[in-house]
Order: structure tokens, then sequence, then C-alpha cells
């Protein structure tokens, strides 16, 4: 059953479509507001924040990958980007900014749907297994996992990861030297049946990549299947 205390905003310049978003969630229980610019959804969240967010990149005034910055340097709110464009250096912007996750118009609305309960199904997870779990600390190359501070230290400085990249790496240091398939991370860190359609998985290990340049790991690919975390030699 749909937790009817989440509340959600939406940000999309197109009335009809925001609409059809806005009906739909609020038929599944949640609790919706709808904003015609990202401006006006930033706004209204500093004065009261939501649990999620779902943003159309093409708006007028500030473009969704704007207002997804202006949000992750106060808050860490699932972010859910919407757009019209199917370009991959898109899909790495948005997750790379702090999205987490991605779905190209035109997209149905029980995808949508499944996606947020996803991520909802997610959040509630999480934060039950870490209250149930002592925090751990592993350590693997220069990085070293601090639970308590939910953080992942580079050589004693926290690396400056998404919420989403600290769920992925974190994943693949307590799994470390394992092979990790796509469906397991989906599964565990976005709450998404494999049947889901989603870049997510890739996309972030992307970009989390680059940022372990020279922490003396690496994600490696293990093909037609997922990714192993390795300590240089």
């Amino acid at each position: 059953m749909t937790d009817k205390s989440k509340h959600i905003y939406i940000a999309d310049d197109d009335d009809n479509i925001r609409q059809i978003i806005k009906t739909f969630l609020a038929s599944d229980g949640y609790h919706v507001e709808d904003f015609p610019t990202g401006d006006l959804l930033l706004t209204h969240f500093v004065q009261s924040p939501c649990d999620l967010v779902i943003l159309d990149v093409m708006m007028p005034g500030s473009d969704g990958f704007t207002v997804c910055t202006e949000l992750r340097k106060i808050s860490t709110v699932p972010i859910i980007m919407l757009t019209a464009r199917d370009a991959e250096n898109d899909y790495a912007m948005g997750l790379g900014l702090g999205s987490d996750d991605y779905i190209t118009k035109p997209f149905s609305a029980m995808a949508l749907l499944m996606r947020v309960r996803a991520i909802f199904r997610r959040i509630d997870f999480e934060s039950q297994k870490h209250a149930a779990e002592a925090p751990v600390s592993v350590v693997a190359g220069k990085l070293t996992l601090d639970e308590n501070r939910r953080c992942i230290l580079n050589d004693g400085h926290p690396l400056a990861l998404t919420p989403t990249e600290y769920e992925v790496l974190r994943y693949l240091m307590l799994h470390k030297d394992q092979a990790v398939s796509r469906e397991e991370l989906l599964n565990t860190v976005w709450g998404f049946e494999a049947a889901v359609e989603t870049r997510a998985t890739d996309d972030t290990v992307r970009r989390l990549r680059q940022k372990l340049d020279g922490c003396g790991i690496s994600i490696a690919a293990v093909w037609g299947f997922g990714f192993r975390l390795e300590e240089a030699v």
C-alpha cells in the first residue's frame, strides 16, 4: 500500500503532461504539487521540502539540470529527470548532477509510477536495514567506507559523491572482488525489478570511474553480467 504521507513535487512547462503525471500519482495515494517552472518548484522546496522531485529538463527560466544542482546543494531528496531528448550526455549529466533516475519522453504514466514506487521502497529498505545493522567499515585501495557518517573517504578525505553514487560504490565495496550483476544493483540500489529498462546503472558507474581515478581501485566490467570492484596491483 502506498504511503499517503509521501509528498511529490513536479515541474514541467507542459500543462498536459504535468496534469497527467499529477493525476496518476495522486490516484496511487501520493500527495502531489505541480509547478510550470523549475524556479517555482525550487522556491517552494526551500520553504517546504518534499519527499521526491520530478523535473523536466527543458523549461523556461532555469532548466532541470540547474534546478537539480541547486537542490543537491541543500538536500538529498530523490530526483527523477524527464526530457524529450535522448542524448547519451544528457543521461550522464543528469545522473552526474545527482538525479536518481532519468526518463525520456514519451513515457507511460505507469512506467513513471514504477520508478517512484521503487525509489520509495529503496529508501524505506535502506532506513530499516541501517537501523537494524551495526555500521561497518570497509577498506578498498585508498578508500574507506564510513557508514556512521554515510560517506566514503579517499585517504581520509570525503569523496564528492551523489547519494546514488554513494549507494552504488558502497555496495561494490561491501562485495569487493565479487562480480555484481546489473540486476542486483538495480534491485538493491534503485529498487527496480529486472524488467524495468534503465541505463542508470551504467551511467552511474561511468561517473564513478572518473571520480575513482587515483584511488587505488577500479570498477571492472564483467562482460554480459555486471561489474566488479578491483584493487590496483
